[in-house]
């Protein structure tokens, strides 16, 4: 077909174009519409009653005097911003929230120095490696609760397994108050955390390594960058962000961990590992101040949509990459 025949056909193509569609063709988009909304709906109710009305509810919550009467009556009196007042302005905020500060930053640290050392052992091949990996999801298998109580015998003053055998080893003068002590209660439930999150952090992390090319390294030894230099300048840069993703996520689960810590030492002794979590279910369920538990939560919600938002930004980016 010649460029004179196209410029000829050219503006009855254009006036077929501009046509009204045929009553057939809109039946079929009405249909194709209809059956997009109906795969969209159930998802979109889900939301909004699962996710949606509970943070909505929480978020009034917090601007509300919300107490055990409030059930039985209905009435939860309007109080505006006091709610926050008085969780702010309370002796024991700066200490949750440094106690919270403190346990997502050593639980984070912790499981991923921890994680990214195991992913890479696991990354060599030998003999029993898929049954050591599959070994390590066990913390996963156990309800938290379970696995507390077990910590909480592991780590008792007098009974415990690990007091009794530093003390066997002369590795320790007098049995450690794990649990006990406020000096080393936090780093105690720390250690459980970090035990808790190695297989998140593992299992993502070695799955970002499968998917670098061997003959990065292949080419990167001839070059001489072995070892370090190998992690350094090939494993890294091609594993930052999997490595962002699972600091992001492992930070949002972090900040709301809650069952550990009751489950070892209920926010004590003397407050020593009492974190915004705590301090929320505390005030909501032994205290009865349901307004209050909200503004702590809602504070919570906050710090953790930061993060959130965080993790959404690093994912598109890696994405378009």
């Amino acid at each position: 077909m010649t460029t004179a025949d196209l410029r000829s056909k050219a503006p009855s193509l254009i006036a077929h174009q501009d046509a009204p569609p045929s009553p057939s063709r809109r039946k079929a988009r009405l249909r194709e519409g209809l059956v997009q909304w109906a795969f969209l709906v159930p998802a979109i109710v889900y939301i909004v009653l699962f996710f949606g009305y509970p943070i909505v509810k929480n978020i009034l919550m917090g601007f509300q005097d919300y107490s055990t009467s409030t059930f039985f009556t209905g009435v939860a009196p309007w109080v505006g911003i006091q709610n926050y007042v008085t969780v702010i302005s309370s002796d024991l905020f700066s200490t949750t929230l440094i106690n919270t500060g403190l346990f997502t930053v050593g639980s984070i640290v912790g499981q991923f120095v921890i994680g990214m050392a195991l992913a890479l052992f696991f990354r060599n091949k030998f003999p029993l490696n898929n049954v050591l990996r599959s070994l390590l999801l066990m913390p996963w298998l156990l309800p938290l609760i379970a696995s507390s109580a077990v910590w909480k015998w592991i780590l008792d003053q007098d009974s415990g397994v690990l007091n009794q055998t530093l003390l066997f080893l002369h590795l320790t003068p007098a049995a450690v108050p794990w649990l006990a002590s406020p000096n080393v209660a936090l780093l105690s439930v720390v250690i459980v955390n970090i035990w808790l999150g190695i297989p998140f952090n593992v299992t993502i992390l070695y799955s970002g390594l499968q998917d670098i090319p061997e003959e990065l390294y292949e080419a990167g030894s001839l070059d001489g960058a072995t070892g370090w230099k190998a992690f350094r300048h090939i494993t890294w840069p091609n594993l930052r962000p999997v490595v962002t993703v699972v600091l992001v996520l492992g930070v949002v689960y972090t900040l709301k961990v809650l069952d550990i810590i009751l489950g070892l030492t209920g926010g004590g002794p003397a407050n020593s590992t009492e974190t915004l979590a705590t301090n929320s279910y505390q005030r909501s369920f032994v205290d009865f101040s349901f307004g209050q538990g909200a503004a702590v939560s809602n504070i919570l919600i906050v710090i953790s949509l930061i993060f959130a938002l965080i993790y959404l930004a690093t994912n598109r980016r890696a994405v378009d990459d």
